[in-house]
């Protein structure tokens, strides 16, 4: 069930009461910016894809059926926005087929030396790292990890192949262990 204090802010914004629309934004802009931030090369980037997720929150609220989480449906308008950015910037947005190397797009070099071991990150490091992903393999990891989509799922979503999904998330894995390990792991003392 909604809250009644968020019905009425949902009612204001369906009204176009510049103050709903202001405390709604303030309310959740932290967290979608968040989410946006996953999606982004970086903080400006993410915070243009948060301003236009929110006018199409405002555009699109009386569409809200209020069954749901509010926070979840702006969640979900922010992540549709976000890709639909990444496909505009299809210069960018590169899918890599099961056939292509990660190397030839992002060298880093490392060893696996430390395979077994287990390391521990800061979220901030965390997230720094998953911004330096290609733009395809970050997507593709946020999608599966973040929003628990299938495969199958990310596949309709993107415009792509089962296999290149997960071809693009076993890649993304492996690539962001290795930034991890080489930037971070040093930094830590460790």
């Amino acid at each position: 069930m909604i809250d009644p204090d968020v019905n009425e802010l949902i009612d204001g914004c369906i009204a176009g009461d510049r103050k709903s629309q202001q405390h709604v934004y303030e309310m959740h802009y932290s967290k979608m910016l968040g989410v946006c931030l996953r999606y982004a090369r970086g903080m400006d980037q993410a915070k243009d894809i948060v301003q236009d997720g929110f006018i199409k929150v405002f555009l699109n609220i009386s569409k809200f059926n209020r069954t749901g989480s509010f926070e979840g449906w702006i969640r979900r308008i922010m992540v549709n926005t976000s890709i639909d950015f990444l496909r505009k910037n299809k210069n960018e947005y590169l899918l890599l087929g099961d056939d292509e190397s990660i190397e030839k797009y992002m060298p880093v070099e490392f060893e696996d030396e430390d395979e077994d071991q287990e390391f521990e990150f800061k979220a901030s490091q965390v997230i720094e790292a998953m911004q330096r992903l290609s733009p395809a393999y970050r997507t593709i990891f946020n999608l599966y990890v973040f929003e628990s989509l299938q495969h199958k799922q990310i596949a309709e979503k993107l415009g792509i192949s089962v296999g290149t999904s997960k071809s693009n998330l076993a890649k993304a894995k492996k690539n962001l262990k290795k930034i991890l390990l080489k930037e971070f792991r040093k930094t830590d003392g460790k």
